[in-house]
């Protein structure tokens, strides 16, 4: 195994960039216990590299099994499981099986194969030792596996031959399967295939019909079958969620606040309403020119109990999915959008955060009590909204609203007092009509009536987090690590460029980065910054170890204020339950477990149930990013050939990826149509330029572009510059992708008018 010569080994744990040295140096995989070998740790050594190694995975630095194999991110393990998914000439083309780096997609690797070819064929698993070759990676078969018991989805289609193929959804995957089996499936129709090997080649059977793969309520569904997120609930789930909504709400166990003029302030289309908030002045004369507030929760965890089928069931989901057209939920519906929602005129039973907030907005007193709450309203923002803007007479501003905006005030001055992290990101709201057909996609208007619910929001989370660790309770955190030394270096190289300084010296804290942001008056350079400044963030996480949230600005933060939708928050209520005595047994006679708050089996395994869940918010996430995609490339299908204002959202060797303005939708520039020039790529600036006419592409510049192909099926969309493709004499004209191979020649990965020092590819 390569290393470090003896001679030079230290004594103590070593650094970072000697951990990534010797892991991309070793000729084998190389985890935990052979970096220890090689620097030749002991003892407590070694609980110190474990630490740093897990620190190093949560910064974006490591992935991988850190007891086995360990790899850079955006590297590859050294040794791996591939799928192929092409055949060029004699040679297969892979991508890992699991990928999780979200800032560049999935390599393809061509797959060498020693003696007599293995008639490896798509679909088909392998075992490979894999190389770094220039500026790609090449991999040596070491063993076939056997197939996966993943369904393939796709699209029928229909050949001159009459010949039926399987059109893969994934714009990863660009092969078709031929089918063998039809059943009663036409072309067109979205289908669930078996895949099947015949020979040296996978087949397909159609097993499930799913309808028209371009009706919008298909979208939602090809990411629910692609991502395995669970759709229906078993029975044995459902017929618990109905034995739970007969649990009686004790009105001598639980604090009665029916008198209180609570509100729930949601979305005008929110399926669920899992909390709600009151605030009055404080009549202490104490804390002159303060509030008395609450926010109450839904008390899922009086009716969804540890180690109940319900339980097993909401663990496996971890999070409800939301998608425009459906919400797939953690909880059955007779708990998410009935018992467990706070409605107004019915009784609901909550776990209440009672907060006392004094004249600087600073919280100086909670506890927390289970209660039955009778909330007045349930209010869209926008109405809310209206009503303290004047434009609209609702008849609980005065008794409601107001007095929840006044205490806001106190809040939203403390928060910007600890000065947050402030970027100002544009959400997509996707509109349909009855039919479930797109009306418009357009930005969500931020109103105050958000900040106002958010920062309610956040004091409780607060509290929660506080109060337990008061209590020496288990807490599952929130999690937002500042950002790592390495990427604080490249937004400073990022910055450089612009003659905009960033000291590295100084004690980075969400201020620095607003500060940056308040420097910019330059319309077009703003979007660049903040883009770097998204980047240079690591990802939020749950974990049962407090390192604080940076983003917001806070030392302790947990979330418990939306039990129905994420298991983290679940945990939390049942770790308060516990730690605050508020234990209410089920009936004796109940089959409900008799007790709601966390066990001892789950307090034992926090770490498990993190980093679970966080795994599971991830392809959550993923899973509703790539249907609001395919929404906006049917949206824009009409538009073909139309010229769009678009701006920069990634550049990489092979070209630059471009959002339609106000609208959203990557769509890919490649780098080939750009002219018969040669380009040179810089990483670190995230720019194209061109050699000849100093021509450059960076993250965050507008532009605006040809719209050449839009594929609702995949959510991809393909840009060319508005003066057309290969626009400058002398560049061939290229092939369109899939209608055979392409005409350059070079490297892997490496487009043969690019040049230039080339690293990890970067695409948010």
């Amino acid at each position: 195994m390569a290393g470090p010569k003896k001679s030079h080994k230290p004594k103590q744990v070593p650094s970072r960039q000697q951990i990534l040295d010797f892991i991309e140096q070793s000729e084998r995989p190389a985890g935990r216990r052979e970096i220890s070998k090689a620097f030749g740790l002991r003892g407590a050594d070694k609980i110190a590299l474990k630490a740093l190694l897990k620190d190093m995975t949560k910064e974006g630095l490591l992935a991988g099994d850190l007891g086995r194999a360990l790899h850079k991110v955006g590297g590859l393990p050294k040794v791996t499981v591939l799928k192929i998914v092409e055949i060029d000439g004699n040679e297969a083309i892979g991508i890992p099986e699991k990928w999780e780096e979200e800032s560049a997609p999935a390599p393809k690797i061509r797959i060498k194969e020693k003696g007599r070819r293995a008639a490896l064929a798509i679909g088909d698993r392998i075992l490979a030792r894999t190389e770094e070759r220039g500026q790609g990676h090449i991999a040596f078969l070491m063993k076939k596996l056997a197939q996966s018991n993943e369904m393939l989805l796709g699209i029928v289609e229909k050949d001159e031959r009459d010949q039926y193929w399987l059109k893969p959804v994934d714009r990863k995957i660009r092969r078709s399967t031929p089918i063998i089996d039809l059943g009663e499936a036409k072309p067109g129709n979205l289908v669930l295939a078996e895949p099947l090997k015949r020979g040296s080649e996978v087949k397909a059977r159609v097993k499930e019909i799913l309808g028209d793969p371009f009706a919008a309520k298909s979208f939602s569904l090809i990411a629910i079958h692609k991502f395995e997120i669970p759709l229906h609930f078993p029975d044995a789930v459902t017929e618990e969620a109905e034995q739970a909504t007969r649990l009686a709400i004790s009105k001598e166990q639980r604090e009665d606040l029916r008198h209180l003029p609570i509100v729930a302030i949601d979305p005008a289309d929110a399926r669920d309403h899992d909390d709600a908030i009151w605030a009055e002045p404080d009549d202490n004369p104490d804390n002159k020119g303060g509030f008395k507030a609450l926010i109450a929760i839904a008390d899922v965890s009086y009716y969804v109990r540890s180690g109940s089928k319900l339980d097993r069931e909401a663990y496996k989901r971890g999070n409800s999915v939301y998608f425009p057209d459906r919400v797939v939920p953690m909880l059955p519906e007779a708990l998410s959008t009935d018992v467990c929602s706070l409605k107004q005129g019915v009784d609901r039973a909550a776990l209440v955060c009672h907060v006392t907030i004094d004249a600087k907005g600073q919280v100086i007193a909670s506890r927390f009590t289970r209660a039955i709450v009778k909330l007045t309203g349930n209010i869209a923002y926008e109405d809310a909204q209206a009503a303290m803007d004047g434009k609209l007479d609702h008849p609980l501003k005065s008794s409601a609203l107001e007095p929840l905006w006044a205490c806001w005030k106190l809040l939203a001055k403390a928060r910007d007092e600890r000065e947050p992290l402030n970027l100002d990101l544009p959400e997509k709201r996707v509109v349909l009509d009855d039919q479930g057909k797109i009306v418009e996609i357009a930005i969500r208007e931020r109103l105050d009536a958000h900040r106002v619910v958010e920062d309610y929001m956040i004091v409780a989370n607060v509290a929660a987090a506080r109060m337990l660790e008061s209590k020496k309770s288990p807490v599952i955190y929130r999690v937002h690590e500042t950002p790592s030394r390495e990427k604080l270096i490249a937004l400073k190289d990022y910055l450089k460029s612009f003659d905009m300084s960033f000291a590295m010296g100084q004690v980075i804290k969400p201020s620095v980065f607003n500060n940056l942001i308040e420097q910019v008056d330059d319309e077009l350079l703003l979007p660049l910054v903040m883009e770097q400044i998204l980047r240079s963030q690591t990802q939020a996480y749950y974990g049962h170890t407090n390192m604080g949230h940076f983003g917001l600005s806070l030392g302790s933060y947990a979330h418990f204020t939306s039990p129905i939708r994420r298991y983290a928050d679940l945990i939390v209520h049942r770790a308060l339950v516990s730690a605050c005595k508020l234990e209410q047994p089920a009936p004796e006679n109940s089959a409900i477990p008799e007790y709601s708050g966390l066990s001892k089996e789950e307090a034992g395994r926090l770490e498990l149930i993190s980093e679970k869940i966080s795994k599971l918010e991830r392809r959550a996430m993923k899973a509703e990013w790539e249907t609001i995609d395919r929404y906006i490339s049917a949206h824009l299908a009409s538009r073909i050939g139309e010229v769009v204002k678009c701006r920069i959202t990634g550049v990489q060797n092979f070209g630059f990826f471009a959002t339609v303005e106000d609208l959203g939708g990557d769509g890919l520039v490649p780098v080939r149509t750009l002219g018969a020039e040669r380009f040179d790529y810089d990483e670190a600036k995230q720019q194209l330029t061109g050699m000849d006419s100093g021509t450059t592409y960076n993250v965050g510049q507008k532009i605006e572009l040809r719209l050449v192909e839009a594929n609702a099926a995949t959510g991809s969309l393909l840009f060319e510059l508005a003066e057309g493709a290969n626009h400058m004499a002398g560049r061939p004209a290229p092939r369109r992708a899939g209608k055979g191979k392409p005409h350059r020649k070079g490297k892997p990965g490496r487009p043969a008018n690019v040049r230039g020092k080339m690293g990890k590819a970067r695409r948010k």
